[in-house]
């Protein structure tokens, strides 16, 4: 046999031997039916190992010896999602659901079309983390967290190492173009605590459920570490859609079906009701199910089947209207309030905790719960040694709801709200009419651990590597006093301290450097102002421009800016009007950090005080790129078409957003038309 012959039967072997390995991991993974032992699915493994070893330019993407994880990665970069992967709005309770569906059936009818029975799917609602998984071809080429739902995180190589997600789609559909799968990663119960178990035996700290466990394990820097967890996929349907690529259908169903084809796991009793009464009838079947399944759920997710429907219903600024996250009761048990203990936030907020007899909570062992603050732990008559009510739903930090006053014995003992601080022993304050006591040391240790662990968080400065241990290594060590001392660490002074080696230490110093550059946004978040999360941070410097203008704004000029409340203004001046805030920002601003001016608000822009609605999908723009040129050109985006719309933009596929703007007059333009507004 000539070496060409044999080389095209060993690419034959490598091929057949990687064809029938995906088909018994999509047998054991997804379908739960494997046909072949597991001594025999390994000896084929290690026949594909060897051949690929000893021919390199054989190993093909799709191969499952892929899955053991690349090497360490020094950071996640970010992917923009095409399609945004939206949150839904909540029904707490019955109720709440025919709410929603009554919802649903009058807006239907708004534009004289007669409503019936609505057609919805309903699946469970996983305690997992939403990922974004993109197949060019059929071949698995990137995963994404969800992120803020249009930015996310690439977990590309994590993503790899899951073995229910196939490498390679199956079906005629392998061959098409760009198909982005969207599901849940999670864990099942049982490995979720065998990894608790073998984390507690090491010594390490547990996870508090298996979101958590999940999340941390997609976010491991090191692969291979994520290929040793035994994570769990299931589809909930698709994001973007290359034109071509197939999966054409008039229904959610009928797509979901068409994905499980492809060699995923949806959810398990996956089906579509019709009508209110069958609606309500599925969620509580559901409810009665949680405790028999073999994961974390929390509610049921519950969606208007047909396409052209969800295209009238449309979307508000973060949720669809055509589907809603049915919640599940919460989940209770009892314990012994053992004791409370006072923690200090970073804006020196004393907050109490329970610290309980742990117990085990819808799959979660419990023991500790949130009390807020004084007045609820004297509202609910909390005496130490209590038996108590805990109460916990999905991702829900558990609370303690009540004491069970006949349960007493006579050896409880009330609690005494502290009047110095724990940490600094300062004495503590409390605002008239506000709930939170707190330490007004500026230079409390608990502050600045808090302060710097915000700072440097993934929303905010996003320092890679300066978490809750480090930083509490930097305090006890002498080595920072304040928050500002970041930036002044060199390798030298990191490597002497334990477990800091050359490597990690000049890991920590590179990305305390690169943070020096973040967006004006993330800067104005990280500074820990009182009511101002990213959202508000983001509308504060789109409308200032530069740190400059910042540090100038006044109370009536924040009061100004429409997003922006009476208290958040007050906040946020008092913030830059406080002397020892100054001499913070001056200080990081003196050591190196320069925040990236971001585009303003024009107040005469090119399309000041016209509202734009998008609909489609555009050729060269994302969609969070035109709505970012709008608002920068003094503009507003809106969800919905009304008398009131200035221009609707139009791009493929654009629905029935085009019909409503025909029918009030509504300019309408091409992306093309849209760009020539502002001469780009």
């Amino acid at each position: 046999m000539d070496g060409s012959s044999k080389k095209h039967d060993l690419a034959r072997r490598v091929d057949t031997l990687i064809e029938e390995l995906q088909e018994h991991s999509h047998r054991y993974y997804v379908l739960s039916q494997p046909t072949v032992s597991d001594a025999e699915y390994d000896e084929k493994f290690r026949e594909l190992q060897k051949l690929e070893a000893a021919h390199p330019g054989l190993v093909r993407a799709e191969s499952p010896t892929q899955r053991v994880g690349a090497a360490p990665l020094a950071g996640f970069s970010t992917v923009s999602h095409k399609v945004p992967m939206l949150s839904l709005d909540n029904a707490m309770n019955e109720q709440e659901l025919l709410d929603f569906d009554e919802q649903v059936r009058r807006f239907l009818s708004k534009d004289g079309h007669s409503v019936d029975a609505i057609e919805y799917t309903v699946e469970f609602k996983f305690d997992g983390v939403a990922v974004s998984l993109a197949y060019e071809k059929g071949l698995f080429a990137q995963g994404a967290t969800r992120g803020d739902g249009t930015t996310g995180e690439d977990v590309t190589s994590n993503v790899r190492t899951i073995k229910a997600i196939p490498l390679k789609l199956r079906g005629a559909a392998q061959k098409s173009g760009r198909i982005e799968i969207r599901g849940e990663v999670i864990f099942k119960k049982r490995e979720f605590e065998a990894l608790n178990a073998e984390r507690q035996a090491r010594g390490e700290e547990t996870f508090a459920n298996p979101r958590n466990a999940a999340s941390g394990s997609l976010r491991q820097l090191d692969p291979r570490e994520t290929a040793r967890r035994p994570l769990y996929f299931f589809s909930y349907g698709l994001g973007f859609l290359e034109e071509g690529a197939g999966l054409s259908s008039s229904t959610l169903s009928q797509t979901m079906l068409e994905i499980e084809k492809l060699g995923f796991s949806i959810s398990p009793g996956f089906r579509t009701v019709k009508g209110a009464e069958a609606l309500v009838k599925a969620y509580r079947e559901a409810e009665e199910a949680r405790d028999s399944l073999p994961f974390e759920v929390d509610g049921l997710v519950v969606k208007v089947n047909d396409y052209a429907l969800q295209e009238r219903l449309g979307f508000r600024q973060r949720s669809p209207r055509w589907a809603i996250a049915a919640k599940f009761k919460p989940v209770e048990a009892v314990t012994t309030l053992n004791d409370i203990i006072i923690q200090v936030g970073r804006t020196g907020a004393l907050t109490p905790v329970a610290v309980l007899a742990p117990v085990r909570v819808g799959g979660v062992v419990v023991s500790r719960a949130t009390l807020h603050n004084q007045d609820e732990i004297e509202r609910k008559g909390l005496l130490l040694g209590d038996r108590v009510v805990v109460r916990r739903q999905g991702d829900v930090i558990p609370a303690v709801v009540a004491a069970l006053t006949a349960s007493r014995t006579g050896k409880e003992k009330p609690f005494r709200f502290p009047t110095s601080c724990p940490e600094c022993d300062s004495p503590v304050e409390r605002v008239p009419d506000e709930a939170v006591t707190r330490c007004p040391n500026p230079n409390c240790p608990a502050k600045t651990h808090n302060r710097i662990l915000h700072y440097a968080s993934r929303d905010a400065m996003d320092i890679e590597g300066l978490g809750d241990k480090m930083v509490g290594l930097l305090l006890e060590h002498g080595v920072v006093t304040s928050l500002p001392d970041i930036y002044e660490l060199t390798v030298e002074k990191l490597h002497d301290l334990p477990r800091m080696g050359e490597l990690s230490s000049s890991n920590l110093v590179q990305a305390i450097e690169e943070s020096k550059k973040r967006p004006l946004s993330r800067f104005i978040f990280a500074l820990g102002i009182r009511h101002v999360g990213t959202k508000t941070a983001a509308v504060i410097a789109r409308n200032c421009h530069t740190v400059e203008k910042f540090l100038t704004l006044t109370e009536d000029a924040l009061v100004e800016i429409e997003e922006i409340g009476p208290e958040t203004a007050r906040s946020v001046a008092e913030f830059l009007g406080d002397e020892d805030e100054q001499k913070f920002v001056e200080r990081l601003l003196t050591l190196g950090v320069a925040p990236e001016a971001q585009q303003g608000v024009v107040s005469d822009g090119a399309f000041q005080g016209k509202t734009f609605v998008l609909t489609g999908a555009l050729a060269t723009l994302s969609r969070k790129d035109a709505e970012e040129m709008v608002i920068s050109n003094g503009g507003k985006v809106s969800s919905s078409v009304s008398k009131k719309t200035s221009y609707v933009v139009a791009g493929e596929s654009p629905g029935s957003k085009l019909d409503a703007a025909r029918k009030h007059g509504v300019m309408i333009l091409s992306e093309d038309e849209f760009r020539s507004l502002l001469k780009v």
